[in-house]
């Protein structure tokens, strides 16, 4: 399965990423509208780390043996046994946050401004393509299949 790889010798730090993720998961899909006008404002499935030396985007990794799955008491948080890909049904979703705990990665957010529900990185699903990869400056992000 295809997933998405920071490279952090190349990773800026600018946060890019974080604005067209939550591009892509907002309402109207526009860059200005999502950002200043829509309410609930959409927010990012993933974070980016900074530091002095080292920075990296760092998102779901969409684990053979996904925590988050197995934690989940609602069955929200799935695993499509098909193409791997682990994903929130946020009308399952009651907030509760053991995938967040459970988690290792820390890639799992909270996301109170949509009803108290866990967002995580969903390869861009509707896009086709990771909106974070595609827009990366630097090129810093990767989505291929390194097994």
């Amino acid at each position: 399965m295809k997933k998405v790889y920071a490279d952090e010798k190349w990773c800026l730090g600018c946060g890019l990423c974080n604005v067209y993720c939550r591009t892509c998961h907002s309402e109207t899909n526009d860059i200005v509208k999502a950002h200043n006008f829509e309410e609930p404002r959409p927010k990012s499935r993933l974070h980016v780390e900074t530091g002095e030396k080292v920075n990296f985007a760092l998102q779901c990794r969409h684990c053979d043996d996904p925590k988050c799955v197995t934690a989940c008491i609602t069955g929200a948080m799935q695993k499509d046994p098909d193409i791997g890909l682990v994903t929130n049904d946020t009308d399952r979703c009651v907030g509760c946050w053991t995938c967040v705990l459970a988690c290792p990665f820390g890639a799992i957010v909270r996301d109170e401004d949509a009803g108290k529900v866990a967002a995580k990185c969903d390869l861009c699903v509707k896009s086709g393509e990771p909106e974070c990869v595609k827009h990366c400056p630097n090129n810093a992000l990767k989505f291929e299949d390194r097994e």
